[in-house]
C-alpha cells in the first residue's frame, strides 16, 4: 500500500463498498441497493501507518424486482460483520491480481482476520452532517492536539482505544514529520467516493427513492393556534383544533394540497 498508493488505496475503497453492496443485496438483510460513502483514512491516533475506510450507508435500499419501495435494515443490523470481512478480504485480493499482477503480496495477508466495526449512526439530515463533520475533513493530526514542542520533540495527545483515556506521546522532531508525512494522499486523489445508489450513474434511480420516501414521511398534524387575546374583559376559550393532513385517497400515502377546483369543462387545465 505504501509503495503503491494509488492503486492500493483506490482498490481497498472498492472492494469494502461493493462487498457492502452485494451483503446488502441479499434478502436476509436488506434486499436491495444501499448508497455507500467511503472515505479514506491511512492513520491512526499516534499517526501509524494503517490504510482503512469509513462508509456511510443508508439504512434501506431500492429493491432489485423493479418494484416501488424500499427495503430496510433490521433495526440495529445491516450484514454480518464476519462475513463482510471476509468478502472484503477476498474481493482486494481479485482486484490486485487483475489491477497490478506484478505486485507480489505476502500469503498470510490472505490469511489473517481483517476487522470491520458495523454500528448505527443515527438517521436523517443531522446524522449525515455529523458523519461528514467527523470522518470527510479530518487530517492527520490537529493543531489542538500538540499540547509542547521545542527545538528537538513534539508532544501530542492521543486516545487509548481500550481504556478511552487520554495519554501523551513525544517524538523526536524528525519521526513526527515523517509520520506525518506519510499521510499525504498521491496528487489530485480523491479520498470520498461514491457507490451502490449514490454513484453518479443512479441518480435517476436515488431522486426516485428519495421521492418515494418523501411519500412515506408521516406528517405531523397542524399545532393548535394561540388563543385570542382578552377583549373587554372576557377572554375567548375557543381554540383552533388541529387539521388533519390531507393525503392521497388511492394510495393513502403523501400528502394533498389544495390548489382549486377543476370543472369539467376545463378539465385539463389551463
Amino acid at each position: 500500500m505504501r509503495a503503491n498508493q494509488r492503486d492500493g488505496y483506490s482498490l481497498l475503497m472498492k472492494a469494502a463498498a461493493e462487498s457492502i453492496v452485494e451483503l446488502a443485496r441479499d434478502k436476509r438483510y436488506v434486499g436491495g441497493t444501499p448508497g455507500v460513502l467511503a472515505v479514506l483514512h491511512t492513520w491512526t491516533q499516534q499517526l501509524v501507518y494503517h490504510p482503512h475506510v469509513h462508509c456511510l450507508v443508508t439504512g434501506g435500499g431500492v429493491s432489485l424486482n423493479g418494484r416501488d419501495w424500499w427495503p430496510t435494515a433490521r433495526r440495529g443490523f445491516l450484514v454480518p460483520d464476519k462475513a463482510l470481512a471476509k468478502l472484503i478480504r477476498g474481493k482486494l485480493k481479485a482486484l490486485l491480481a487483475a489491477k497490478r499482477p506484478d505486485l507480489k503480496t505476502p500469503a498470510a495477508v490472505w490469511r489473517k482476520r481483517w476487522v470491520v466495526h458495523i454500528t448505527h449512526w443515527g438517521e436523517g439530515e443531522e446524522a449525515v452532517l455529523r458523519y461528514l463533520a467527523r470522518y470527510v475533513f479530518r487530517v492527520a493530526i490537529s493543531n489542538s492536539r500538540i499540547v509542547a514542542l521545542d527545538r528537538r520533540t513534539v508532544t501530542f495527545r492521543y486516545k487509548e482505544r481500550k481504556s478511552a483515556r487520554w495519554r501523551t506521546c513525544q517524538l523526536d522532531g524528525h519521526e513526527f514529520m515523517r509520520r506525518f508525512l506519510q499521510h499525504v494522499l498521491p496528487d489530485r486523489f480523491h479520498k470520498v467516493r461514491y457507490f451502490g445508489l449514490w454513484h453518479p450513474s443512479q441518480r435517476p434511480r436515488a431522486a426516485r427513492a428519495r421521492q418515494l420516501l418523501e411519500l412515506q414521511r408521516p406528517v405531523a398534524s397542524a399545532p393548535p393556534s394561540a388563543p385570542e387575546h382578552k377583549e373587554r374583559g372576557t377572554q375567548h376559550k375557543n381554540e383552533a383544533q388541529p387539521v388533519a393532513p390531507r393525503i392521497c385517497p388511492c394510495c393513502g400515502r403523501g400528502r394533498l394540497i389544495y390548489l382549486r377546483r377543476l370543472l369539467a369543462k376545463d378539465a385539463l387545465g389551463p
